[in-house]
C-alpha cells in the first residue's frame, strides 16, 4: 500500500493548492456596486416624488423598476457579469432576489411552459417567498394577539 497521509500533512497540502482569495478587494467591489445598485433606487424614489408620488407609491414603483431592470440584464447575461465581478453587492438588494427569479426561468425555458418556466421558477425565490409569507402571518398574530 501507498504512504499514509496525516492530518496535519493534508491540511498543508490544501492550504497549498488553495488560492488566496483577496478579501478586502471582495468586500470592496460588493460595497461600492451594492451602494451603487441601492442609490440607483433612491434616485428612482426622488424623481417619483418629485413628480407627485406618495412615499409608498415611490417605493413601490422603485422596486418594479429595479426588479425589470435585473430581470432584462439577467435575461441579457449581464447580470451574472456583474456578480461574478460584485459577489455579494449584486445579490444583496432587490435586483438579486429579481435575479434567482429569473434566472432559473432563463434556464428551464425550453423544457416549456409548464414543466419548465412554471415549475423551476421559484427555485431559489420559493423558500424565500413561503418563509417570508409565513413569518409575516406569525408576526401578525402575535400583533393581534397582544395589540
Amino acid at each position: 500500500m501507498g504512504k499514509e497521509m496525516t492530518k496535519e500533512q493534508y491540511s498543508k497540502m490544501v492550504e497549498k493548492a488553495s488560492p488566496n482569495s483577496p478579501i478586502v478587494k471582495n468586500c470592496i467591489k460588493a460595497f461600492i456596486v451594492g451602494g451603487i445598485i441601492c442609490t440607483i433606487g433612491q434616485i428612482i424614489t426622488n424623481i417619483a416624488k418629485f413628480y407627485g408620488a406618495s412615499i409608498e407609491e415611490a417605493g413601490t414603483y422603485t422596486s418594479v423598476i429595479l426588479v425589470v431592470a435585473a430581470s432584462i440584464l439577467t435575461g441579457l447575461g449581464l447580470y451574472s457579469k456583474l456578480g461574478k465581478f460584485a459577489g455579494a453587492g449584486s445579490i444583496v438588494p432587490i435586483t438579486g432576489f429579481s435575479n434567482s427569479v429569473t434566472s432559473p426561468a432563463i434556464e428551464f425555458k425550453k423544457e416549456g411552459m409548464i414543466l419548465g418556466l412554471g415549475a423551476k421558477i421559484f427555485i431559489v425565490a420559493g423558500p424565500v417567498i413561503l418563509y417570508g409569507v409565513l413569518t409575516s402571518v406569525i408576526v401578525g398574530i402575535v400583533y393581534y394577539i397582544l395589540g
